[in-house]
């Protein structure tokens, strides 16, 4: 049975996993108005907390990291389905010794253009998933903390003492993707 973080909690991991699925997922209220289009990101990042190059910044125009340790599943361009709308998976023992944290981020597009936010979203969650096993083993489900932001930081995988934990972060922000990407170390 999978765990259910609150902001801010995290879980260590089995140190024996080797592949998660991160999971993200959400629902546009039906009176929303526009189609929403949400997309999930993921950062590769060093002790300074920022990226080492480019090629650490995985999302929808960069599916793969360059170690191929990171993989985005594809666009999701308007969270239509059941289950995660957008999937990243991360090979734990293929992720560089130099990289102690992946931050997953879901940023809504043209967010101010639309004037949408995330308190037009419902049953917004990140997941961690067992590949091998094809279980849940840790899930953050959004609450209205972050209603008027078109950005959350959702949770993070990070190393501490050699194992790998995962945090619930459920941080929003008024910043697109490129201001965050740039706040990484990122150059757009």
């Amino acid at each position: 049975m999978a765990l259910t973080l609150v902001k801010g909690q995290n879980t260590q991991l089995d140190p024996g996993l080797i592949e998660v699925m991160v999971g993200l997922g959400w629902d546009e209220r039906a009176d929303a108005g526009d189609d929403f289009d949400l997309d999930a990101s993921a950062f590769m990042l060093n002790s300074l907390r920022k990226v080492r190059s480019d090629d650490d910044f995985i999302f929808y125009h960069q599916l793969e990291s360059k170690c191929g340790s990171v993989q985005h599943q594809g666009d999701n361009l308007t969270g239509a389905g059941d289950g995660d709308c957008e999937q990243i998976k991360v090979n734990l023992p293929n992720v560089p010794a130099d990289i102690e944290r992946i931050v997953f981020t879901v940023t809504i597009y043209q967010a101010k253009e639309r004037k949408q936010n995330f308190g037009m979203v419902d049953n917004a969650y990140i997941r961690i998933v067992d590949l091998a096993k094809n279980e849940e083993i840790a899930r953050f489900d959004l609450t209205e903390d972050a209603c008027v932001n078109q950005s959350i930081l959702f949770g993070e995988l990070y190393r501490r003492d050699g194992a790998w934990k995962f945090k619930a972060l459920g941080q929003g922000f008024d910043y697109d993707l490129g201001v965050i990407a740039r706040n990484y170390g990122v150059n757009i």
